[in-house]
């Protein structure tokens, strides 16, 4: 099929220019002023708009077991939320238990969630939640088939948190594969000691569940990662980094020449614990790990994307109804499920509230919602620019839309939305997955099944 995207401002990480691009064959193939087009092409007239590379979320649980319960979104419903929010591949983690089945299994039976219904493309990392002889050449398999990232928790001690040992020995084999690790950081013991502690003393309600992890575990559980990488010479991902105290960490490993980088969520940017802390139980929306910090942090992060501290905002996007599900822990905060649904808003949020509050500049926002997350985990040039031989996953965005977002119009499968009411400036008019349109003016057009697994070769060697 060909398509000719026509006199949009093209914005890359780099660039921001007027032209055409015309693709064929599922990939861009040319770039420039007055291109012309066969007569079955399809033509989008772009002409005020700007066109950005397809967005990518490095960071996505669609199918995730977790406290007892199960995520509400499949790859139906998350591919279509993702597509309309111009986000056109997702990582999704592979998160099996501590004690389930060998990881080739879960491997594949998450592959199997994906294939033959996501409309948008996708890849995983993996997640180590024990280490032996078993598991290391079950990893090298994994590798082999096309996934160059892993994914540790320092948290969940019993279910999916590692030991020690087990981290030392990831890492060691991460380096020697060049994979790069995605890591969870929160110290296990303190989060377990201090829930008991408040819930000793009748503090039950998701008030409590930040207190339960305040920054200073985080921090301590980055600045464990730091050392262990340090000593390994493992290239490390820190996953939804939400505090100056973590960040500082981080900043201070990579002084010293560990090789880390950093994520930041959009709900930290635009949200604080305050959401958390809202009267008769409608905290429980928004109690999440690591848990939303004092405003304070807002404007550290938003400095730190400018300054490129921090490389990529995705959503750890977590489905979990209010009515059912958070509500098993209305007696007890940590039977909260953890998450926010943020996979079809992030876009939408990071352009309202940074770009056109001056936060960020425009070249910023496809850098850190696109392009690095390309380049960190093996899918760039394919994937995260805007060039001849990349993919023709594209974004026309409408910068001169006006909306709401409504748990009554988003395309998650989710009985509430955490923005609920909340104003966007600006939304995709058009977006396209390997040349062919998926989305129109807010209403998914494409093809459920067509999205595609994406092998990726180890860089971080």
């Amino acid at each position: 099929m060909a398509l000719l995207i026509k006199n949009g401002t093209i914005v890359t990480a780099g660039e921001q220019y007027v032209g055409d691009i015309y693709c064929e064959s599922e990939t861009i193939t040319r770039i420039g002023r007055n291109l012309e087009a066969p007569p079955n092409a399809t033509v989008v007239d772009a002409t005020g708009k700007y066109v950005f590379p397809g967005f990518i979320d490095t960071h996505v649980h669609v199918y995730l077991p977790f406290m007892g319960t199960f995520a509400k979104d499949d790859y139906i419903t998350a591919s279509k939320a993702a597509l309309v929010g111009g986000t056109t591949t997702l990582i999704e983690m592979v998160c099996q238990g501590r004690n389930s089945s060998p990881l080739k299994d879960g491997f594949q039976f998450w592959m199997e969630q994906a294939i033959g219904k996501s409309a948008c493309d996708f890849t995983f990392h993996q997640s180590v939640t024990r280490f032996d002889a078993q598991v290391e050449a079950e990893l090298k398999e994994i590798v082999q088939a096309g996934v160059s990232s892993f994914k540790v928790f320092l948290a969940y001690k019993g279910a999916f948190g590692i030991t020690d040992e087990e981290l030392y020995h990831t890492l060691r084999l991460a380096k020697q594969l060049g994979v790069i690790v995605t890591a969870h950081c929160e110290n296990e013991e303190l989060v377990l000691q201090l829930q008991k502690k408040l819930l000793s003393e009748g503090k039950i309600g998701p008030e409590w569940h930040y207190w339960s992890r305040p920054p200073r575990v985080e921090a301590e559980g980055v600045h464990h990662l730091m050392t262990f990488a340090e000593l390994t010479g493992a290239h490390t991902y820190i996953v939804h980094t939400s505090c100056k105290e973590a960040l500082d960490e981080a900043m201070a490993a990579r002084a010293r020449g560990v090789n880390v980088w950093v994520e930041t969520l959009i709900q930290y940017l635009v949200l604080d614990k305050s959401y958390a802390e809202l009267p008769n139980f409608e905290g429980a929306k928004y109690v999440m790990s690591p848990p939303l910090r004092d405003k304070s942090n807002q404007e550290v992060f938003w400095n730190a994307l400018r300054q490129r501290m921090v490389s990529t905002v995705a959503t750890d996007h977590a489905p979990f109804d209010f009515k059912g599900q958070k509500e098993m822990g209305r007696d007890d905060f940590t039977k909260i499920p953890n998450g926010i649904p943020s996979l079809e808003d992030r876009v939408n949020l990071l352009y309202t509230y940074g770009v056109l509050e001056g936060k960020i500049d425009l070249q910023t926002f496809v850098d850190v919602a696109s392009t690095q997350a390309a380049k960190l985990f093996g899918l760039f040039p394919r994937k995260g620019t805007i060039a001849p031989g990349s993919d023709a996953d594209l974004v026309v965005y409408d910068p001169n839309y006006r909306g709401t977002i409504s748990a009554k119009t988003h395309h998650i499968n989710l009985d509430y939305n955490a923005f609920e009411g909340w104003e966007i400036k600006g939304r995709p008019s058009v977006v396209t997955v390997r040349g062919e349109v998926a989305v129109r003016d807010g209403q998914f057009v494409g093809t459920l099944g067509r999205g595609q697994f994406i092998k990726r070769e180890p860089t971080h060697f």
